[in-house]
C-alpha cells in the first residue's frame, strides 16, 4: 500500500514541531536546581568530616557521652547505684544479644551487652552493665577500641569525663552487701 505523499508530508511536518523532550534526571526531582555549597563550611546536621569525637561529662557528673556535639552520641556512660551502664548507641535487633569487645592500655573487657528500649531513642541500642568496683573498669576511663557485631568498630579517646564517671561511681558503689532480710517467726 502506497501512503499518499501529503500524508507523508503533514506527518513530517507534525514532528518537526514538537519540542525536543526534556532531559530526564534520575534520583531527583523534575524542576530541581543545583546549588554551589559554600566552601570550608559542615552540612547541617552532618559532623565536620576534621572534627574528632569527644567525651563530655553531664552535670550530674554522674553520666557521660562521646560523641559529636549537638549529635546522637555513639558511646555513653552512665552509673546507677554503683554501677556502670554503657551504651552503644547502635542499631539492636530486638532480643539481640553480643559481646562488645572493649581492648585498651588498661585490659581487655567482654561485656555483655543487650538489645535494649531507652528512652527517647526509636528501636533498640546495645547497652551493658560493668560493677563500678570491678578492676576491669579501668578501660572504660582510657582510649579503647570497641567492636560489636552488626555495629562494626569505634575507636574511643580516653576523656577525664569517663575517668570522672568510674571514680564517681566506684565511690558510691556500696562496699558491703546488705544484709538478708530474714521473716520474722512466729510462735502460736
Amino acid at each position: 500500500m502506497k501512503i499518499p505523499t501529503i500524508t507523508l508530508l503533514a506527518l513530517t511536518l507534525a514532528a518537526c514541531s514538537q519540542s525536543p523532550a526534556a532531559p530526564v534526571r534520575e534520583g531527583g526531582p523534575a524542576n530541581a536546581v543545583r546549588m554551589a555549597m559554600p566552601e570550608g563550611e559542615a552540612l547541617p546536621g552532618v559532623p565536620d568530616s576534621k572534627a574528632t569525637p569527644v567525651w563530655a561529662l553531664a552535670g550530674d557528673g554522674l553520666s557521660a557521652r562521646f560523641g559529636h556535639a549537638g549529635q546522637t552520641p555513639l558511646v555513653s556512660l552512665a552509673c546507677r547505684d554503683g554501677v556502670l551502664v554503657i551504651t552503644r548507641h547502635a542499631y539492636a535487633p530486638l532480643g539481640a544479644q553480643a559481646l562488645f569487645a572493649l581492648v585498651g592500655a588498661e585490659g581487655i573487657v567482654r561485656l555483655p551487652v543487650d538489645a535494649t528500649a531507652i528512652p527517647g531513642q526509636r528501636g533498640y541500642l546495645w547497652q551493658g552493665t560493668l560493677a563500678a568496683g570491678d578492676a576491669r573498669a579501668k578501660v572504660l576511663g582510657g582510649a579503647y577500641t570497641g567492636t560489636l557485631p552488626g555495629a562494626g568498630m569505634i575507636k574511643v579517646s580516653g576523656g577525664g569525663a569517663a575517668r570522672n564517671v568510674v571514680d564517681r561511681c566506684r565511690m558510691a558503689a556500696p562496699t558491703v552487701a546488705p544484709e538478708p532480710v530474714a521473716p520474722a517467726l512466729t510462735v502460736d
